[in-house]
């Protein structure tokens, strides 16, 4: 169900983005620390949703398909609006785009998957990516504004570059097992599809349907 806690979690990730969004408008200080703020918050229930879930027993449908959505829609908006606003500049939009490609490229991966009922385990390197990305984020949300004893800037364009860096290898073992089952899925199709060998109509016929239904299920 909707109402249950970690389903209102993972929606109150999604819930903060336009907030988010409209502190970038404002200037001074003061709206880049509660941007920050907001964006912890959203970083902190991506575990408790999942954590939660596990030991209530609360999954659902809905939480499975609302989790990533939230953290690719937060993770994206952000980036779009440090882009925007030259808090990520030059040469480091570069990693920017890559983990932005990356997470079009995984979410397109498992929904093709899902429709195989195959699923996509994160795996630890993606952790590390994720938190890396989200620390440097962080950073750079608050750019300029931090004390002048943090580096802000350079510790959040660091940490972009490290977190596309390993986006890279993690991406490449998504894909590739993806292509796997992809290539299984086309040879199940391939065979379903194949008249059977008296080469009747009926047999061309079942053999068809019978490769339609799989390639939908």
């Amino acid at each position: 169900m909707i109402t249950t806690l970690p389903n209102l979690l993972t929606l109150s990730r999604i819930a903060v983005i336009p907030i988010l969004v409209g502190l970038f408008f404002l200037d001074g200080a003061a709206p880049r620390w509660v941007a920050l703020g907001l964006f912890a918050l959203a970083g902190a229930t991506d575990f408790f949703d999942g954590y939660l879930a596990r030991t209530r027993g609360q999954y659902s449908a809905l939480g499975q398909f609302l989790d990533p959505v939230a953290d690719k829609v937060l993770i994206s908006a952000v980036i779009l609006m440090l882009v925007a606003f030259d808090r990520i500049s030059g040469l480091t939009v570069l990693p920017a785009l890559v983990i932005l490609v990356r997470e079009i490229m995984v979410s397109g991966l498992r929904e093709f998957l899902a429709e195989l009922r195959v699923g996509v385990p994160v795996s630890r390197l993606a952790k590390w990516k994720t938190t890396i990305q989200m620390l440097a984020l962080g950073f750079l949300i608050v750019g300029d504004a931090s004390p002048d004893w943090i580096p802000a800037i350079l510790i959040g364009d660091i940490g972009v570059w490290l977190a596309a860096g390993i986006t890279l290898v993690t991406g490449y073992d998504y894909l590739q097992a993806g292509l796997r089952h992809m290539l299984d899925a086309k040879e199940d199709v391939s065979v379903g599809d194949a008249p059977r060998e008296d080469g009747d109509s009926q047999g061309k016929a079942h053999g068809s349907s019978g490769g339609a239904s799989r390639s939908h299920g």
